[in-house]
């Protein structure tokens, strides 16, 4: 027997916002959005969901740190300089650590990493 992936689920300290950043990132729809959860969802995708985590700290995103990340999210773009402006202008960061110039590693809202790479073929 073989498992499929049913959904990722992020921690945070504010669901509704993050769904609504993701949202509008990856032109999905919010399919909930409540004070202690949110999922957005797109057909054929698993769903991404955001739960409240109160205290939350988000993870360190730098070569050398003692709390790195511990997984990160990638997103296609068909331009890398247009979804990284896009994501700026959505509330994304960009820390100074980036190991390759074919992918910007940006921060969420809620501070989790994730990267923008060009689509091929």
């Amino acid at each position: 027997m073989t498992a499929s992936l049913a959904m990722v689920s992020l921690d945070c300290p504010d669901p509704q916002a993050l769904a609504a950043f993701y949202a509008e990132l990856l032109g999905w729809k919010v399919a909930a959005s409540e004070h202690e959860y949110a999922m957005i969802t797109d057909e054929g995708s698993a769903p991404i969901g955001f739960g409240r985590v109160e205290g939350y700290t988000a993870p360190e995103w730098s070569p050398d740190s003692a709390d790195a990340k511990r997984y990160h999210l990638d997103f296609y773009v068909d331009d890398l300089d247009g979804g990284e402006a896009r994501a700026l202008e959505l509330g994304a960061t960009k820390p100074e650590f980036q190991p390759d110039p074919g992918w910007r590693v940006l921060l969420d809202p809620a501070g989790h990493p994730f990267c923008l790479c060009v689509r091929r073929g």
